[in-house]
């Protein structure tokens, strides 16, 4: 048991003792005890005042003088006003090493056996332009939420929806027919989602050619949007795509066969992985049916065009487009389809979207749509919303060309990390192959620190040189904290040190020991929090503060060179245990820890 639910249990019974009164241990205010005041954990006393009916410092000592009195993992107390500041022993802490420092799961749960999975999903890419910044933010943020609740012991099923057609899709399609040339990713050496995307970029800057034309001719600009033969022609190719039009059908299976091998490749450098895909050319249909019994049941209505929509004007909302008057579905009607057949697949416990925030409004919607259909798992949705990644040159936008490609970020995070390490003079005795390995590590491990230590409802500013400072709350810091610990353990071993075989007879610590266990102590709570809040910066946060800590403790005591044989034996076990928490950590953030630097 932690020592807060110790606490917690015998400040209840002191309650009782002292003042004849009834408090749950959940009910009291225990928190950190702030670095300026002696002591670890700090008691809130002013709630306790109507029983006591005493002064806060008063009742502060009473407590005080009852908790040391009646636990041993209590040394001391002082009373600052209301606030009841407590020492803990030196032996609970030495009792916690002794008991978890070997124990290669510490902090982490086993999965509950036949409980119904958390299903997770995120990435969800359209396939006609390769994966951009925005969708580094989503993998990384999906991917460590699920392997942060999988730590909580919650089965998890990760899961990819490909939003693989839809009129984006056909634009470009019809790029490619027209101005292609037959080219494919072989024959221009090119990933085939780049080329894709090319296309997609291509149509939109023809498309604009064709409005301005269009409006100098006199015509409304809308007008001229809706009425460009471009457009006209991709929304002929989406009802030939509806209608199963076999050349239509046999160049998108084409065209999107590029797109997959080539996110296969992204996700793969990424670190990323799924245990199911979705495809939206296949959850549509479904979502139609879904549609066409709300139609026939009177939930939903129809237009005059022949369009359908739900109506929520009395919950607050507006009315909503389920189908289009051409008979075409859109995002929410393949929305109703994925979620019905992701129930059924797996009868989850709950459905995580990690979707962006622009799309608050589209799943406040889709969960209420759900219910008005008569699914009450609805309530399982839960929208994982997250900021943007914002840039110091603005917005990116797919359509334009100005997006920040995946692949060429990673590259050049791993460029960016072999820059940084040639110029402090680091790697300098690696071969070739070691330093392309680890500056990709490096790379990669700074590209999805710097991500995940934002709090992931909040916008950020992504800025790639900051994220490789070795010295500041970055993802190399840590790794080279790792690297140093790894190292001092293989010099231990060099000289035939072998620090793991005894118990070292220590019943002390040390100012640094005795914090740096504290942080090590505080990992299991840390990822609870994570858990609950799904939040990888709490995580990733926890891993700075660890990796600062051992680092003070480094240098403020010798190991090594330790004279004290049970000292040194010690203080190379709280070195691998802190190195072994910083791996399990940082796991759930996807990153790699070097064995040396």
């Amino acid at each position: 048991m932690m020592i807060e639910s110790l606490l917690a249990q015998s400040l209840s019974e002191a309650v009782k003792n002292l003042y004849a009164q009834t408090m749950e241990p959940d009910q009291f205010q225990i928190q950190k005890t702030r670095p300026e005041f002696e002591g670890e954990l700090t008691v809130v006393v002013f709630p306790l005042l109507k029983m006591s009916r005493k002064s806060p410092e008063k009742t502060a000592e009473e407590l005080g003088n009852f908790l040391v009195n009646n636990r041993q993992e209590l040394s001391n107390f002082n009373v600052v006003k209301g606030f009841l500041n407590l020492t803990i022993a030196d032996n609970y802490w030495l009792s916690f090493f002794r008991q978890e420092h070997q124990n290669n799961r510490f902090g982490l749960k086993e999965i509950q056996e036949g409980a119904a999975p958390v299903v997770i999903e995120y990435s969800s890419p359209n396939t006609n332009k390769p994966l951009h910044l925005g969708h580094i933010r989503n993998n990384l943020l999906g991917w460590s939420t699920a392997e942060i609740l999988k730590a909580n012991g919650l089965p998890v099923a990760k899961v990819n929806l490909v939003n693989d057609r839809g009129i984006h899709i056909c634009k470009s399609m019809l790029a490619w027919q027209k101005w292609g040339k037959s080219v494919t990713p072989d024959s221009l050496g090119q990933k085939g989602d780049k080329l894709v995307g090319d296309f997609y970029v291509l149509f939109d800057k023809e498309y604009k050619k064709e409005i301005d034309q269009l409006t100098q001719q006199g015509m409304d600009k809308d007008d001229a949007a809706r009425q460009a033969p471009l457009m006209l022609e991709a929304q002929t190719m989406l009802k030939k795509w509806e209608a199963g039009d076999d050349d239509v059908r046999k160049l998108w299976s084409e065209m999107n066969q590029w797109v997959y091998d080539g996110f296969d490749a992204t996700y793969e450098r990424m670190g990323v992985d799924f245990d199911k895909m979705y495809y939206e050319s296949e959850t549509y249909l479904l979502g139609k049916e879904l549609v066409q019994e709300g139609l026939e049941k009177g939930i939903f209505y129809k237009k005059e065009n022949g369009s359908v929509w739900c109506d929520l004007t009395d919950e607050g909302l507006d009315e909503k487009l389920l189908l289009r008057a051409d008979g075409t579905s859109v995002y929410m009607t393949q929305d109703l389809g994925t979620a019905h057949l992701r129930y059924d697949d797996y009868h989850p416990q709950e459905l995580i979207y990690v979707v962006g925030n622009e799309q608050n409004y589209h799943f406040d919607v889709l969960k209420r749509i759900l219910k008005k259909l008569g699914f009450d798992w609805a309530e399982k949705i839960y929208h994982l919303s997250y900021g943007m990644v914002e840039l110091p040159h603005g917005k990116m936008k797919s359509r334009e060309g100005t997006v920040v490609d995946a692949d060429e970020l990673m590259e050049e995070m791993a460029q960016t990390a072999r820059k940084t390490s040639e110029e402090l003079g680091k790697f300098d005795d690696f071969s070739a192959e070691e330093s392309a390995e680890l500056y990709n590590m490096i790379g990669l491990g700074a590209l999805k620190y710097f991500i995940l230590k934002v709090d992931p409802k909040k916008n950020m500013m992504f800025n790639p040189e900051e994220s490789i400072d070795f010295n500041g709350n970055t993802g190399p810091f840590i790794q080279y904290t790792h690297a140093r610990i790894r190292s001092v353990l293989r010099k231990a071993e060099e000289n035939e040190i072998h620090f793991t075989e005894n118990d070292p007879k220590i019943d002390s610590l040390e100012k640094k020991e005795k914090s740096l266990l504290q942080l090590l102590h505080e990992f299991p709570q840390v990822v609870e929090l994570a858990g609950s809040q799904m939040s990888p910066a709490q995580i990733a946060n926890y891993s700075f503060d660890l990796a600062k800590e051992y680092n003070q403790f480094y240098h403020d005591l010798q190991i090594l060179k330790e004279p004290d044989v049970s000292k040194r034996n010690f203080r190379l076990q709280l070195s691998d245990f802190t190195a072994r928490t910083l791996r399990s950590s940082m796991h759930l953030l996807g990153i790699t820890l070097p064995e040396r630097m």
